[in-house]
């Protein structure tokens, strides 16, 4: 369906200059992997936009530089300064202008490369910044040292992008300006009036302005150039959905029916009531799968509503109907967690229930293909490994797909197709507040299906927030809380990290709490090996353990009743729903809990807001559409600092 002239687009990034398979699994580390998961493409490369500049514009003399700042100057090369064989002293070049003299300063040089590049006498334009040593002001390796030909070509306002190790800004700005070579003429695709009415610039023209911003103003997403980007992205989203929609009404589905005595058991298998909000959503599924056309329903519940007992019941639905039915989570945490939840919910009603990660190996691996082939297993619990080519099911007529929002998708149309009779009915679930625009704009070729109450007897959650230098009275409450008995998590943003960062990451984190709280705080994150980061859960759940340091790898499949306490550490880091799903791993239990969010100052406009909006509403739904309402309204939307921390807690 693609048009050939976009195809040089749409080829790997090694096929642009200086860029190998070295370099080339380096920028995949950096941009992503292409939706094949291969390596990312040239257009993913140009949709890699920079997010600071560096101006060199400022051109004085050298009577006028001041120390610190980033300047552009025309000089004149004098002597070159030339360290002894084996001396660690650096490489000096001298410059100087009408009106004083500055020094060039390079270690580890190649003296004879340097004499190339700046002979004496000879003019050179010198761009860095201006440090003082000594009382005399030097540059410690400029940023470009260039003839008067070059100097015409050097950019006035130079961006910046995010970077990686292994890749530099200027191989960066060599790699997008190869791209841009590739950039074919595209005709207008959007309506003439629109880009006058919005004052919208060309594609080609947005996409140049966007990589080479004149000014900060032009890095935001309401500049022209990146509102129309945005709006590119949105409406070929669209486009792609209207043929989504059209696909799937033409898709022929099975009907799912069967005597019903599994659902019946089903629902009298789990230990308690379901609440109206979940026979609601029931009672749409199981319409949606007896009838002959495929289903694609989006089941959407807010942290804690039991969207799980609502999946069991329609696994147990395909089942009841003669088919097999798959549950894909997008980790293995969340995986391993639905199987033990589950594990005894489906031995009740007398059905066959297996688990496939990536640790099943060898004779146990091919064990569970053959019985799924073999029709022994009726339902299977996994990872991304269920939509592998190895895995064949002998009767796929259900798959749900949990957290679905993680998964590309290819992914689940992979899982969808491993039925027999054409794609298989899908179920997503989705613990992500999203409001109604965002439901139609990005899942519009999904049914929707909401669960807006909750199960009875929930504690109450109370949402605070503090600055980060007010931590050490977080540990001392903590520690009184945990004399109390309680349990709690304590979710850092990294794993590690150098200097002042390194404070805040996990592994250093977990030293501080064992040395503050004793050995009873457990560390979980994502290098770990698998078996290691289970323990640390386990033990956790437990009660071996009193702390759980951790990254957001709880953020979803982690259920621990008895936590009644979780500090976010650098709250303003994390998205509202990632905020969201952290602080629905306390409160699920009888028992009050508290979600502390310690943030970092200044705290900008809009972080203020998200944290302050978190704090005034447990209900997700209200807090994302609260959010969407009060950003850019010019004006921080709280004060956070005066939040008392309420500890220890009320048992």
């Amino acid at each position: 369906m693609r048009p050939a002239e976009l195809n040089a687009l749409f080829a790997t990034i090694e096929a642009l200059p200086r860029i190998g398979p070295r370099s080339a699994k380096t920028y995949q580390k950096l941009l992503g992997p292409a939706a094949d998961g291969g390596l990312p493409r040239v257009i993913d490369l140009l949709w890699h936009l920079p997010h600071r500049l560096i101006d060199r514009r400022a051109r004085p003399k050298l009577a006028q530089i001041v120390a610190g700042t980033l300047v552009t100057l025309e000089l004149t090369i004098g002597e070159h300064d030339a360290p002894n064989r084996g001396s660690r002293r650096p490489y000096r070049v001298h410059g100087f202008d009408d009106t004083g003299e500055i020094t060039l300063v390079f270690f580890h040089a190649h003296g004879n490369y340097l004499m190339r590049q700046m002979p004496p006498d000879e003019t050179r334009f010198v761009s860095g910044k201006v440090e003082d040593f000594d009382g005399a002001i030097q540059i410690v390796h400029p940023d470009y040292v260039l003839t008067p030909e070059e100097f015409a070509d050097m950019p006035g306002v130079e961006p910046v992008y995010p970077l990686t190790a292994g890749i530099s800004n200027r191989m960066m700005l060599a790699a997008q300006a190869a791209s841009f070579e590739r950039l074919p003429e595209i005709p207008e695709w959007l309506d003439t009036a629109i880009l006058a009415e919005r004052q919208w610039p060309g594609f080609t023209d947005a996409l140049a302005s966007a990589h080479h911003p004149e000014d900060e103003d032009g890095l935001s997403p309401l500049s022209p150039a990146r509102s129309r980007l945005g709006f590119d992205e949105i409406f070929a989203n669209q486009i792609l959905l209207a043929l989504l929609r059209d696909n799937r009404r033409r898709s022929k589905g099975r009907g799912l029916t069967g005597s019903g005595d599994l659902v019946s058991a089903a629902k009298t298998a789990l230990p308690f009531e379901l609440t109206a909000g979940q026979k609601s959503a029931l009672d749409e599924i199981l319409g949606d799968m007896a009838r002959p056309e495929q289903m694609v329903r989006l089941l959407q519940g807010d942290v804690g509503s039991g969207k799980t007992a609502v999946a069991f019941v329609a696994l147990a639905a395909a089942v009841d109907g003669g088919a097999q039915g798959a549950l894909m989570a997008p980790t293995e945490v969340l995986a391993r967690q639905h199987f033990s939840t589950l594990t005894p919910l489906f031995t009740a009603i007398g059905s066959r229930l297996a688990l496939l990660t990536g640790r099943e190996k060898g004779v146990t691996r091919k064990k569970l293909y053959d019985d799924l082939a073999a029709g022994v297993i009726d339902v299977i619990v996994g990872t991304h490994a269920l939509y592998q080519d190895d895995v064949i099911f002998q009767d796929l007529g259900l798959a749900v797909v949990d957290e679905q929002h993680r998964f590309g998708v290819h992914q689940r149309l992979a899982l969808q197709a491993k039925s027999n009779h054409g794609a298989a009915d899908l179920l997503a679930m989705t613990a992500t507040p999203i409001p109604r625009t965002l439901l139609l704009t990005h899942y519009g070729n999904m049914d929707v299906t909401k669960v807006t109450d909750m199960p009875p007897g929930r504690g109450r959650t109370d949402t605070v927030a503090v600055p980060l230098e007010r931590s050490g009275e977080v540990v001392a409450r903590l520690k009184s809380a945990i004399v109390d008995g309680a349990r709690a998590y304590w979710i850092c943003p990294q794993i590690e990290g150098d200097g002042a960062e390194g404070q805040k990451a996990a592994t250093a984190r977990h030293a501080a709490l064992v040395h503050a709280l004793g050995p009873r705080v457990a560390l979980a994150h994502g290098r770990q090996k698998p078996a290691e980061k289970d323990a640390a859960m386990a033990a956790f759940k437990a009660g071996d353990v009193d702390v759980l340091v951790a990254t957001t790898v709880v953020e979803v499949g982690v259920d621990v009743p008895e936590a009644t306490i979780i500090v976010i550490e650098n709250a303003e880091r994390f998205g509202l729903a990632q905020l969201h799903q952290l602080r629905g791993r306390v409160g699920r239990g009888k028992s009050d809990a508290t979600c502390l969010l310690l943030y970092e100052r200044p705290l900008g406009e809009i972080a203020s807001a998200r944290l302050d909006i978190l704090r005034q509403s447990h209900d997700g739904f209200a807090a994302c559409v609260a959010v969407v309402k009060s950003s850019g309204q010019g004006k921080a939307a709280c004060r956070l600092s005066a939040w008392p921390i309420p500890w220890p807690m009320r048992r």
